[in-house]
């Protein structure tokens, strides 16, 4: 599967709500295939500087429309599913991705963010660190009482393949840590990479002795940490930086800073052109020097990396659904590129929705080869005039993600003509049609297959959907492998999935006998699918595919309802109505508004999805939702809101703060509320609480609550 240049030039602010969600379905299906060439198969078809600005563009959509969210939202997802050919590991502490900044607006608004949540003064000084951003491979290294027992990928942020023997083998790697200070557990973190001068060596050897040339550095240092045989990754030049960590018993420093000096006494390498910045124009300075220095350096980067120096300020700030507050990668720029259109696609997407795809004669943009890009919808294509056999500029440039920028009409062929979008679905036959909006008047931008059920491309989506990585993440049944099944009649419905090892014992025809298929792929499929029938409660609920319920979405409805059953029982009864205490509840938790909400009832509501969810549980069983923070804490399960003027922290801060503690944040006053933080200027929701009952304290005794008064 290849990707993108994208032909999106659109700004934002002038999407409309049906052109914003279509290019989030596109965006969501492009990234997920990047992925897991990048992550699972360490090939990636194009550059990161174009991969970030897929993921900067789809953010920027999300943030304008943030009701427009979808479950499968790359805003949601961090890394790849480990392999199935390593064993896993579960990381004690996430192993979080970062957001990116792409120039100084976007440093400087970083900058301001941290303040604003911290509630600090213009004139108290913010120390940062700032260091370059390798492009390599994220490594987990853990040690007990200074010595080296494991080592762990990033996965997919929660659990990782173990790599252990292979890591060993890296030089740079100390096989135990010198001085003191790191107490009986601390986990580093950091990035395994390869030199250019390796690259070219091994590189040369390969070619020598026949075998695979590598694309660039980061593949290769990815390839080869992820050998089955540690004598093959012992062979290989790797080498490693430590910028991070994870569990620890105690930590050296109270900043980043005099952690980074406990690291080089320990005896790990971390990068030599660290720094400590205090301010935009001295982070500007120190990005444009390694940026003017980037091709002397000897080893890929593709930015620079900045994060608050006090850890103090750092657990304040908490982190997002992917990402901490506290830190963010400043990436380069990609370069412009010029090549052909040579045909335009039409593919069918889970929701009916026909996208056009460009089939680009393959160009190489920042150093990786492009060979495709979504034309976004039949709009898009007629407002830029896009032709088949065009020449066509291809870049990135200002909050706009690799683009079709634009056409070089003196190159057009006489033949060329207006693309002709069709009226059909390509899939099934049936009529596509834009829907017009009762409410607006106005016409959707995206045109969309009526076939419904009888569409095997809708189909299909659903079922990929199901097995993806934040859902059942089942190994062995991809893409290729849902279609073939779903065109056999194998698989037709999630159930079916569960059910297959049976049918199969009982058909003449095994799937071990299919083509590509043999004895041992067929049980390690079973196996997989078998090793799915207990599942966490949130992977279960994202994996239903309800619109705009994503993996944060789901984690937010398991954390508060707990079991399935409570979750389901209480979405029947908030199909009762807005005045239902169900729908209440529904609403008052944080994040929860109400096009989820009326999505989510609409989705119980349906007597085929009910069908569909009980054949489903009775193949498998949703784990109950696991309390979230510390299990001491006096807060922990319980449903607080805070309300008024907060006088000794921001309300981000606030809801951090109690979310780390175990605490439910709900938006409004509810009878399952616990507790009420009011502070000055408290009205309907103080006023709620006293109406039902409620415990209402102040700032004040909520630290003392909390232990931290």
């Amino acid at each position: 599967m290849s990707v993108p240049a994208q032909n999106r030039g659109k700004p934002v602010a002038e999407l409309s709500r049906e052109e914003a969600a279509a290019e989030l379905e596109q965006l969501a299906h492009e990234i997920a295939a990047h992925d897991r060439r990048y992550y699972q198969e360490d090939a990636p078809i194009i550059s990161d500087a174009e991969y970030d600005a897929l993921r900067q563009r789809n953010a920027a959509i999300e943030a304008a429309f943030p009701d427009l969210v979808r479950p499968d939202s790359p805003s949601l997802r961090i890394g790849a599913a480990p392999s199935e050919k390593f064993a896993k590991v579960r990381h004690k502490v996430p192993m979080l991705s970062l957001d990116n900044a792409f120039d100084e607006d976007d440093v400087a608004a970083f900058v301001e963010r941290v303040r604003s949540f911290l509630n600090l003064p213009a004139e108290t000084e913010i120390l940062f660190t700032a260091e370059p951003k390798i492009d390599g491979l994220s490594i987990a290294l853990r040690y007990e009482n200074g010595r080296f027992v494991q080592a762990a990928t990033r996965g997919d942020g929660e659990e990782g393949e173990d790599v252990t023997a292979n890591a060993a083998t890296i030089a740079d790697v100390p096989k135990r840590l010198t001085g003191d200070g790191f107490g009986a557990v601390f986990e580093v973190r950091g990035e395994v990479y390869m030199s250019h001068a390796d690259f070219e060596a091994l590189n040369a050897r390969q070619e020598a002795e026949g075998g695979q040339l590598f694309a660039n550095p980061r593949n290769a240092a990815a390839g080869s940490l992820r050998q089955l045989d540690p004598k093959i990754t012992a062979a290989r030049p790797l080498r490693f930086f430590a910028y991070a960590w994870g569990e620890a018993d105690r930590l050296p420093s109270d900043t980043q800073w005099g952690v980074y000096e406990a690291f080089r006494s320990w005896g790990l390498p971390t990068n030599p052109l660290m720094r400590r910045v205090r301010s935009v124009p001295e982070i500007m300075a120190f990005y444009r020097q390694i940026e003017a220095d980037r091709a002397r350096l000897g080893y890929d980067i593709d930015g620079v990396v900045y994060k608050v120096d006090r850890l103090d300020w750092q657990r304040r700030l908490g982190f997002r659904s992917r990402s901490p507050r506290w830190a963010i990668a400043h990436k380069f720029p990609a370069q412009k590129a010029m090549t052909v259109l040579e045909d335009i696609e039409i593919q069918v997407g889970r929701t009916g929705a026909l996208t056009p795809v460009a089939k680009l004669k393959p160009v190489t943009v920042g150093g990786v080869v492009v060979r495709n890009a979504t034309l976004h919808n039949e709009d898009e294509i007629a407002r830029k005039d896009v032709r088949i056999g065009d020449t066509v500029i291809v870049q990135r440039a200002g909050d706009v993600i690799p683009q079709i920028l634009s056409v070089v009409l003196e190159k057009r062929p006489e033949w060329a003509v207006p693309f002709v979008f069709p009226t059909t679905c390509p899939a099934c036959g049936s009529h596509a049609v834009r829907e017009v909006n009762p409410r607006t008047g106005r016409e959707d931008a995206v045109r969309r297959c009526t076939g419904g059920l009888v569409c095997p491309a809708q189909a299909v989506e659903k079922l990929r959907h199901f097995v993806s990585r934040n859902a059942f993440d089942i190994e062995g049944l991809g893409e290729k492998q849902i279609a073939a099944f779903f065109a056999d009649g194998l698989i037709r419905t999630p159930a079916d999935i569960f059910t297959l090892k049976a049918r199969d014992a009982q058909a003449e025809t095994k799937i071990a006998d299919r083509e590509g298929w043999g004895p041992t792929s067929a049980a390690k499929l079973f196996a997989a699918i078998d090793a799915r029938r207990e599942i966490d409660l949130h992977r279960f609920i994202y994996a239903l595919g309800i619109r705009h319920v994503g993996e944060t979405n789901a984690k937010l409805l398991a954390r508060h309802y707990g079991t399935f059953e409570a979750f389901r029982t209480a979405m029947k009864a908030a199909g009762a109505g807005p005045e239902s205490e169900a729908w209440q509840d529904l609403l008052a938790i944080d994040g929860i508004g109400e096009t989820v909400a009326e999505a989510l009832v609409q989705f119980f509501g349906e007597p085929h999805n009910e069908a569909a969810i009980d054949a489903l549980l009775a193949e498998v069983r949703p784990k109950p939702a696991a309390q979230a923070g510390s299990v001491d804490s006096p807060v922990a399960g319980k449903t607080v809101v805070f309300t008024g003027a907060l006088e000794r922290m921001t309300r981000d801060e606030a809801k951090a703060m109690a979310e780390r503690l175990g605490a439910k944040v709900a938006g409004s006053v509810s009878s399952k509320t616990d507790l009420v933080v009011a502070g000055p200027g408290a009205g309907s929701k103080l006023k709620k609480a006293v109406e039902l009952g409620i415990e209402v304290i102040d700032e004040d005794q909520w630290f003392a609550r909390v232990g931290q008064g």
